[in-house]
C-alpha cells in the first residue's frame, strides 16, 4: 500500500473562464504567446539540479524576475538580469505566492490568474485583474453511469468598484453551520478578496458583495485563514480563528468569531433586502489588529502560526539574553501571537506579539456609526420638511475614503539572516510545529517553527509550490501493544510540487524520504488551503465528520483536480522500522500467493521463510491467515508451513511468545490433520460386516419396496434439464479454505462447525459425509476420525441430514443403497457419547430424534426427507428397544409417544410426497402459467398456512395447468366413484376397473392426492379455492376476461349454499364492486357503450374484457340470490381436517371465512344484478344508455353500498317516463339481438343451436322477460315486439314458438298483418324477378287490397325475400288469432286469397280465367 494520486473532481468550462477572464487581451494574446514560445524553446534546459550544486551569486540572478516585490524598480532590475521573462514579471508585479510560477514564458493562462480551492473542494474562484468567475460544485451522471462531481460556473463577474485596482489575492473560506442536526458540511462559503488599492471585500457564492473594509492603503499581498483545530494532547493550547491579511509593510488580524458573526448579520441583511425590495444597509467596520512589521527589508508571505506559552526555561532564557544577569522574571509566562514572515533582509523574521499590547481598533468604528446614524436622521427630517438633497449632491461624501488606522509597531524577535537569499513563499504545517519555505535559489527549507532554525533544506526545486499532507493512525495498528491503548499518532508529509520539472513529491518529515513521486504537467497549481471551516468550537464539533481535502492538484489542461493519498506506515519506513520490514515481507507473500505459475516447492519454501522471518505478530497472524486463505496452495504446503511455525514457537521462551498465535497455529495444525485423514478415507472401501444392520432393514426394504412407484414417478418429474457451473457441483474437491473457515478450535480442544451459506455448509458436508453414503468410505472409521477431532454429533447429524436432504436427485438414484448405508451412518452416530441421552423425561422425547425430526418436516425434498424418517424411524426404534430393556416398566410411556411422534411424522412425509409429486406436473406449453416454477412445500409450511394450506397448493397448481372448471368436476366426480366402488367391494369394483385404467396422468395423481387428504381436499372446499385462486389471477390481469368467468363456474359447481354465499360474497367485496361502479358511473357520464381507451382509463380494462367482466357480475349476483335463498334450508357445513394434519397453525382458511360472512340483503342484491344485466347487455350490443338514469333517486342511492346492509329500495308504482325509457331499451335489446341471428343458416334451420354465451346467446329474450318484470314494464309488449322482429328477420319457426306466449293477439294480429303486407307488397311490386302470372294476380285483386299494398313500404323488413310458404304460414296464423269480428279480418282472407293465388301462381298463367 502506498501514496496514490486519485481524481476526484473535474472542472468544466475552462475555456469559457479563459474567454472571459482574458476578453480584452484577444488580440494581443497571440503575438505574446508567440514571443513567450520562442523565447522559451531558446533558454527552457531545466538547470535546477546543476545551478543549485554551484551555491554562487549567479543563482540569484536568475530567479529575482519572480520575486514578488513591490519596488518599482523591478521591471528594469528583472529585465537587466534576464531580458527574456521581462513581459512574463509584469503580469505578476504585486501578485501572491500562488502565481510564484507564472512569470515563465511557457506558463498557461492560468498562471496568469488567481486562484484559490475551498477546503471543502466545492468551490473554485478564479480571477485576472478586475474579473473573477465563481465555480461551484455539481454532481452529475458520466457515460458509465457513475456519480462524478464537477465544478461547473456559478458566477462571473466584475469585482472591483474603485478605478485602476485590480484582484491581488483570493480567498475562499467554508462557514460552518448552526443547526443542531448538521453534519459538517459547510452552510455556505465567503470568497474574501484583497485588492491593489488595500480594500479588502467579502462576497457570497452568487457574486453578492457582503461587506468590504479597507485596511491599509498598500496593496494586499496575502490572504490567509486559520481554524479551529481539535487539541491532540492536553498540554496544546487552543487555537481561535483567525483572518490574517499582509500587507508591504502591515499585518492585519481580524478574529474568526467575530467575522463569522458579521458574515451571517451581513448575509441574512442581503436576503432580507433582497427579498423586500430595498436598499442593503452598509454594516459598521470590523474590529481588527494591525501590526507594523519592522526591522525587514521586504516582505512576500507570512503565517499566523496561534497563542503560544514559553515554558519556564524558555522564559528565563528569553530574559536572561534581553535583560542581562540581574533581569527579573514574571511569575507566569504570557501568552504570545507569533508570526513568520518571508522575505528579504532577514531572509525569514519571527514575530511575537504578546496578548493584550494591542486593543482592537474600534474609534472608527464609533465614528462609522455615529456618521450613520447622524445621516438618517437627517435625511429624513429633510424629506418631511420637504427641502431633501438631491441624490447626486450627497454621492461625493460617500466616496470619501474612510479613515485608516495607524498600525502597531511589533520588532522582529530573530530571523535567519542570508542577505543574498530571498524567500518566496512560506506553507505552515497543519500542527503548526513545522513550515516549508522556499526561495530563489531553489531551494526548499524546513524549519521548526517553536525554535525557529532550518532542520533541513531540499535543492533543485526552482519555484516550487508546498503543501502539507497529515494522517492519522488508524484504529488497531498498535493492537499488539502490551500496555494500555496508546493516543493516535499522526504524521506529517511535506508535498512539493516543482513545475519546471514536473514533478510531484511527497517527503516524510522531518529527516524521513521521499515517499512518493508523480509525473505531472508542468503547468500545474498546488492548492492548499491549510484551514477547514469557520464557526467551530469545541462543542459544535462533537460528532462532525469534516469533509475537507487537504492538497489538491489542478491540472488547468485537462481540468482534472486530484487529490494525494498518504498512508500512515509510511512514516515509519525507514531503515530501522521492523514493522515497515514486515510489511513488506507481507506484500512479498501476498504477491506470491497471487502468482498461478509458482510449483509447490517454491511456494512452501518461500511463504515458509517469509513467515519466520517476520517479527510483529499482528502481521504474522495476517500472512498465516493469507497463506490458509489461498485457494491455489496444495494441502501439503499448508500442513508443512504451519507445522515449521508451530515448531518455532515451541523452541522460543513461552514468555515471548503470543499465546493468541501460538493457540491459532495448533488449531490450524488440527483442522489440517483432520482434512488430510479424511481425504484419505474416501479413498478407502468399506469392508466391515454389519450383521446388526441386516436384520433392522428387514422392514425398511418393504417400506421401500411400496414406495418404490411413487418414488419414480416422482424422480422422473423433478429431473429436468439444467444449466449448472462446474464450480457450484457438489461432487467437486473442498478446497482448504473452505474447510478452515468453517471449522473452530476452542480452547478445551473441541471442534466447532461455523454455519454460513448453504452452499458452503453443504459442501462441507459432502465431504464429510457423502462418500460413506454412497459406500466408497469405511462409515465407522470415519466417525471415530469425527469424534477424535471433537466435533459434536449433533453437529455431525446436522450436516449429515442436509446433505441428504440437498442432494435428493443423487439419492433417488440408488434409493435402496443410499438408505441402507444412511442407517448404518445414523446408527454410528447415534451410539457416539453425547449423541442420545441414556436416560429422559418419560413425559418428553429425545431430542436426538427431535432434530432428526424437524429437519424432515422442515425439508423441500420431500423424497429425500421421507427416506431419511423411514431409515430413522427403524433406527430409532431400535436405539429405544435396546434402552428399554434395562429400564423400568413405567417408562414405557415415553418409547410409545417417541414412536407414536415418528408414525405422524412419516405418514406426513407421504401426504407431502404425493402432494409435491402431483405440483412437479408441468403445465401445459400454451396455459397461464408455463414456463414457472412450481413452488416448493414442506410439512411445516403446510402446517402454518393454516387448515386451508393444502387446498390453496392445489388450487394454483389447477391454475398453472388450465383446468376447465368442467374437466376438474368430472375428475372428482370419477374420484367419488372410485371411493363408493371401493366402499362396495366385490364384483362392483370390477365393472369400474376399464374407466379408472383410461384416466390420464395427470387425473390419476389428482385423484391420488384427494384419496390422501378426503377432508382437506373435499369438492366444496377445493372448487371454493380454485374459484378464489381465479379471482386473484384475474386481479392481477384484468384483461383475461377467461379467468373471472372460470372463477364463478367454480363458484357454480359448490354444492354448500353457506359457503357460495360467503364467497360470493368476499369476491363482490374485495375484488368487483370497485371495477364495477367505475363502469356505471363511466356509462352514466358517456352516455353509451364506452371505447375501449376510455374503459382501460376508468376501469383498467379494455372494452371486451369489460363486456365479459359485466357478464360475470351479473352471474356471480344470481348465484349469491339463489345462495341467500337456499342457507335457511341446509346446515352449516362441518370442516373437518385430517387426524395427521390436525396440528395446523396459521391463518384462517378460506371456507372458515367464508362461513363466518353476514347474510346479505336480497333485495339490494337483486337490485345490483338489475344493474349488471342493463350494463352487460348496453356493452353487449353497444347501445346508447345512461343506466342509473332507469332508476329513481332511492334507487340510485342504493347502489354500491354494503349487501350486508338494510337500504331504502323503490316501492309503487314507477314514473311512467322511466317505465317508457326502460321498455323502450328492452325492445332495443330484442332488435339487437336479432340482428345478431341474420346468417343464412339461422334463416333457414329452426333447429340450430345457438351459443351459451354473446350476443347471439339463446337466453337474452328469456333475460329481457325477467328484466321487464323487474322493471315494471309489461312483458307482452316484450314479446310481441320480440315476434315482430323475428318475422321481421324472416326467423318465422322461432317467432312461431315465441307467438304462442303473447296474450294480446288483436294488437299481434295488426302487427303481423302490416309485416305480410309488406312482405306480398315487396314479391308483387319491388321484386326484381316479376312474373307474368303475379302481374296478372295483381291485376285481379281486389282495388281495397291492391291500394294497400301499394301503400306499404317494404324497405322496413330486414329480410323481405322470404319463401312464399313462410309467408302463407303467417297468413294462417293470422287468421286464426285474428276474431272474425276484427276491423282487418276481411283484408287478411284477401291476403290468404293472394298469397295461395301467388303460390299457384303457375298454374293460373296455364289456364287464364
Amino acid at each position: 500500500m502506498s501514496c496514490c494520486l486519485v481524481d476526484f473532481c473535474r472542472v468544466q468550462e475552462l475555456r469559457t473562464v479563459r474567454e472571459f477572464l482574458f476578453q480584452n487581451d484577444k488580440t494581443s494574446e497571440p503575438a505574446e504567446e508567440k514571443d513567450h514560445t520562442a523565447g522559451e524553446n531558446e533558454l527552457s534546459w531545466d538547470t535546477s539540479d546543476w545551478e543549485s550544486s554551484w551555491d554562487n551569486p549567479e543563482d540569484k540572478d536568475d530567479t529575482t524576475a519572480t520575486t514578488n516585490s513591490t519596488w518599482d524598480t523591478s521591471d528594469w532590475e528583472s529585465s537587466w538580469d534576464n531580458p527574456e521573462d521581462k513581459d512574463d514579471t509584469t503580469a505578476t508585479t504585486n501578485s501572491t505566492v500562488e502565481e510564484d510560477g507564472a512569470g515563465q514564458g511557457s506558463a498557461p493562462w492560468m498562471q496568469d490568474c488567481v486562484v484559490s480551492l475551498s477546503p471543502c473542494s466545492d468551490m473554485l474562484v478564479v480571477a485576472r485583474e478586475h474579473r473573477a468567475v465563481f465555480l461551484s460544485a455539481k454532481w452529475r451522471t458520466d457515460d458509465n453511469g457513475r456519480e462524478q462531481m464537477t465544478l461547473a460556473v456559478s458566477w462571473s463577474g466584475t469585482l472591483p468598484t474603485e478605478e485602476g485596482e485590480c484582484v491581488s489575492s483570493v480567498i475562499c473560506i467554508p462557514l460552518a453551520s448552526q443547526k443542531r442536526s448538521s453534519t459538517g458540511r459547510p452552510d455556505w462559503t465567503c470568497i474574501v478578496v484583497g485588492f491593489s488599492s488595500g480594500y479588502v471585500r467579502f462576497y457570497t457564492e452568487n457574486g453578492v458583495l457582503l461587506l468590504a473594509q479597507l485596511l491599509n492603503e498598500d496593496p494586499v499581498l496575502r490572504l490567509k485563514c486559520r481554524t479551529y483545530e481539535i487539541p491532540r494532547h492536553p498540554g496544546v493550547t487552543e487555537q481561535h480563528e483567525e483572518l490574517s491579511i499582509l500587507y508591504p509593510a502591515a499585518l492585519v488580524t481580524i478574529d474568526g468569531f467575530s467575522l463569522f458573526q458579521s458574515l451571517r448579520a451581513c448575509r441574512n441583511q442581503v436576503a432580507r433586502a433582497a427579498a423586500a425590495g430595498s436598499d442593503v444597509i452598509q454594516p459598521p467596520p470590523l474590529a481588527y489588529k494591525k501590526w507594523g512589521l519592522q526591522e525587514m527589508d521586504t516582505i512576500v508571505d507570512h503565517s499566523s502560526v496561534g497563542i503560544m506559552t514559553l515554558c519556564v526555561f524558555d522564559q528565563m532564557k528569553n530574559a536572561s539574553i534581553l535583560g542581562g544577569f540581574h533581569a527579573s522574571v514574571k511569575g507566569s509566562p504570557p501568552a504570545m501571537s507569533q508570526y513568520i514572515a518571508v522575505g528579504g533582509g532577514p531572509y525569514t523574521g519571527f514575530y511575537y506579539a504578546i496578548e493584550g499590547s494591542s486593543q482592537p481598533l474600534l474609534s472608527h468604528v464609533a465614528l462609522a456609526v455615529a456618521s450613520k446614524l447622524t445621516s438618517a436622521l437627517f435625511s429624513a427630517a429633510s424629506g418631511w420638511l420637504g427641502w431633501k438633497k438631491n441624490q447626486s449632491e450627497e454621492e461625493p461624501a460617500q466616496k470619501q475614503k474612510p479613515k485608516v488606522e495607524a498600525a502597531t509597531p511589533l520588532g522582529v524577535r530573530f530571523g535567519l539572516p542570508d542577505s543574498r537569499r530571498h524567500g518566496e513563499s512560506i506553507c505552515l504545517s497543519p500542527c503548526n510545529t513545522l513550515a516549508g519555505v522556499t526561495d530563489d535559489f531553489g531551494r526548499v527549507t524546513l524549519l521548526d517553527v517553536a525554535r525557529g532554525i532550518a532542520i533541513r533544506m531540499w535543492k533543485g526545486y526552482r519555484d516550487a509550490q508546498l503543501g502539507w499532507v497529515q494522517v492519522s493512525e488508524r484504529r488497531g495498528e498498535r493492537e499488539s501493544s502490551p500496555s494500555a491503548p496508546l493516543p493516535r499518532r499522526h504524521a506529517q508529509f511535506l508535498v512539493i510540487y516543482a513545475p519546471r520539472r514536473g514533478i510531484l513529491e511527497v517527503w516524510g518529515t522531518q529527516q524521513g524520504p521521499r515517499v512518493g513521486a508523480f509525473t505531472v504537467g508542468k503547468h500545474c497549481r498546488l492548492l492548499y488551503a491549510g484551514y477547514r471551516l469557520m464557526g467551530v468550537n469545541s462543542v459544535t464539533s462533537q460528532g462532525w465528520q469534516l469533509h475537507t481535502q487537504q492538497v489538491c492538484l489542478l491540472d488547468p489542461t485537462t481540468g482534472g483536480l486530484r487529490t494525494i493519498t498518504v498512508p500512515f506506515h509510511l512514516a515509519l519506513s525507514d531503515k530501522k522500522s521492523e514493522r515497515a520490514k514486515d510489511m513488506h515481507l507481507l506484500k512479498r507473500l501476498a504477491t506470491l500467493l497471487r502468482s498461478r505459475e509458482v510449483e509447490p516447492d517454491i511456494l512452501e519454501s518461500e511463504a515458509k521463510s517469509v513467515l519466520l522471518e517476520i517479527k510483529h505478530p499482528a502481521i504474522k497472524k495476517q500472512a498465516l491467515e493469507s497463506l490458509l486463505s489461498n485457494k491455489n496452495a496444495p494441502i501439503s504446503c499448508l500442513t508443512n508451513v504451519t507445522r515449521a511455525l508451530h515448531n518455532s514457537f515451541k523452541e522460543r521462551d513461552p514468555e515471548a511468545v503470543d499465546e493468541a498465535l501460538l493457540q491459532l497455529c495448533s488449531s490450524q495444525l488440527k483442522l489440517l490433520q483432520l482434512y488430510s485423514d479424511i481425504q484419505q478415507l474416501q479413498s478407502a472401501t468399506d469392508t466391515e460386516p454389519c450383521p446388526e444392520a441386516v436384520e433392522s432393514l428387514e422392514g425398511l426394504e418393504v417400506e421401500l419396496s411400496r414406495l418404490a412407484p411413487t418414488l419414480e414417478r416422482y424422480a422422473q418429474l423433478t429431473t429436468r434439464p439444467s444449466v449448472s457451473f462446474a464450480q457450484d457441483s457438489p461432487d467437486r474437491p473442498l478446497p482448504a479454505r473452505t474447510f478452515l473457515s468453517q471449522l473452530e478450535c476452542a480452547e478445551t480442544g473441541e471442534v466447532n462447525v461455523v454455519r454460513g451459506s448453504d452452499t458452503d455448509w453443504n459442501q462441507l458436508g459432502s465431504f464429510l459425509l457423502w462418500g460413506c453414503l454412497c459406500g466408497d468410505s469405511p462409515i465407522h472409521s470415519v466417525c471415530d476420525t469425527l469424534q477424535q477431532a471433537g466435533i459434536s454429533p449433533q453437529q455431525l447429524l446436522s450436516l449429515l441430514l442436509s446433505v441428504w436432504l440437498h442432494r435428493e436427485k443423487d439419492v433417488l438414484k440408488k434409493p435402496e443403497m443410499t438408505a441402507r448405508n444412511l442407517h448404518a451412518l445414523l446408527t454410528a452416530l447415534s451410539n457416539m457419547k453425547g449423541a442420545v441421552e441414556a436416560s429422559w423425561d418419560p413425559q418428553s422425547l429425545s431430542p436426538w430424534w427431535q432434530q432428526v425430526r424437524g429437519a424432515c418436516v422442515q425439508s423441500h425434498s420431500p423424497a429425500a426427507a421421507l427416506l431419511a424418517a423411514l431409515v430413522a424411524h427403524r433406527a430409532a426404534k431400535t436405539n429405544i428397544t435396546s434402552l428399554g430393556d434395562s429400564k423400568l416398566q413405567a417408562e414405557w410411556e415415553a418409547v410409545s409417544l417417541e414412536l407414536e411422534q415418528w408414525a405422524v411424522c412419516v405418514r406426513q412425509l407421504e401426504d407431502m410426497l404425493a402432494l409435491q409429486t402431483l405440483l412437479w406436473v408441468p403445465p401445459p406449453p400454451h396455459g397461464a402459467a408455463s414456463g414457472s416454477t412450481p413452488p416448493q412445500y414442506s410439512v411445516k409450511t403446510l402446517l402454518e398456512g393454516g387448515r386451508g394450506g393444502i387446498a390453496d397448493s392445489v388450487s394454483k397448481w389447477v391454475f398453472r395447468q388450465d383446468l376447465a372448471p368442467a374437466r376438474l368436476a368430472g375428475i372428482l366426480q370419477r374420484r367419488a366413484e372410485k371411493q363408493a366402488d371401493d366402499s362396495s367391494g366385490g364384483e362392483e369394483a370390477k365393472d369400474h376397473t376399464q374407466p379408472d385404467a383410461e384416466l390420464d396422468r395427470t387425473a390419476e395423481l389428482l385423484v391420488t392426492v384427494c384419496q390422501r387428504f378426503p377432508d382437506s381436499l373435499s369438492a366444496d372446499l377445493l372448487y371454493a379455492h380454485c374459484c378464489w385462486e381465479y379471482v386473484v389471477q384475474w386481479n392481477k390481469d384484468p384483461e383475461e376476461g377467461r379467468f373471472l368467468c372460470w372463477a364463478v363456474d367454480h363458484l357454480k359447481l359448490v354444492s354448500s349454499p353457506h359457503i357460495q354465499l360467503g364467497i360470493s360474497s368476499m369476491m363482490w367485496s374485495t375484488f368487483i364492486v370497485k371495477r364495477f361502479s367505475a363502469a356505471a358511473f363511466l356509462m352514466e357520464k358517456v352516455g353509451k357503450a364506452p371505447k375501449d381507451r376510455l374503459c382501460r382509463r376508468d376501469v383498467g380494462m379494455g372494452d371486451k374484457a369489460l363486456t365479459s367482466f359485466l357478464g360475470s357480475c351479473a352471474q356471480l349476483l344470481q348465484i349469491l340470490m339463489e345462495a341467500d335463498s337456499a342457507v335457511e334450508e341446509v346446515a352449516l357445513p362441518e370442516l373437518c381436517v385430517e387426524e395427521v394434519w390436525g396440528g395446523a397453525e396459521g391463518p384462517a382458511s378460506l371456507a372458515e371465512l367464508a362461513l363466518e360472512q353476514k347474510g346479505v340483503h336480497y333485495p339490494l342484491v337483486q337490485h345490483h344484478c338489475l344493474l349488471a344485466s342493463l350494463l352487460h347487455a348496453t356493452m353487449t350490443f353497444s347501445l346508447r344508455l345512461k343506466p342509473l338514469s332507469l332508476f329513481d333517486s332511492k334507487g340510485k342511492n342504493a347502489f354500491f353500498r354494503d349487501l350486508t346492509s338494510i337500504q331504502l329500495m323503490p316501492s309503487g308504482d314507477m314514473d311512467p317516463s322511466l317505465i317508457s325509457l326502460r321498455q323502450e331499451f328492452l325492445l332495443r335489446v330484442l332488435t339487437a339481438w336479432v340482428q345478431a341471428l341474420d346468417d343464412v343458416a339461422e334463416a333457414s334451420a329452426s333447429t340450430t343451436p345457438l351459443p351459451a354465451s354473446g350476443p347471439r346467446a339463446d337466453w337474452w329474450p328469456s333475460l329481457c322477460q325477467e328484466l321487464a318484470s323487474l322493471l315494471q314494464v309489461n312483458t307482452d309488449v316484450v314479446k310481441r315486439h320480440l315476434v315482430c322482429e323475428l318475422y321481421n328477420q324472416g326467423l318465422d319457426p322461432r317467432a312461431e314458438e315465441v307467438m304462442m306466449e303473447v296474450e294480446d293477439k288483436d294488437v299481434l294480429g295488426s302487427q303481423l298483418l302490416v309485416l305480410t303486407g309488406q312482405r306480398l307488397s315487396y314479391s308483387l311490386l319491388h321484386s326484381q324477378a316479376q312474373t307474368q302470372s303475379a302481374m296478372e294476380l295483381l291485376a285481379r285483386l281486389p282495388p281495397t287490397l291492391c291500394t294497400w299494398l301499394k301503400a306499404m313500404d317494404p324497405s322496413e323488413l330486414r329480410c323481405p325475400s322470404v319463401p312464399l310458404a313462410q309467408s302463407s304460414r303467417l297468413v294462417s296464423r293470422l287468421i286464426e288469432i285474428l276474431p272474425e269480428n276484427h276491423a282487418q279480418y276481411s283484408l287478411a282472407l284477401h291476403l290468404m286469397e293472394a298469397v295461395d293465388a301467388l303460390t299457384t301462381g303457375p298454374t293460373l298463367t296455364t289456364h287464364p280465367t
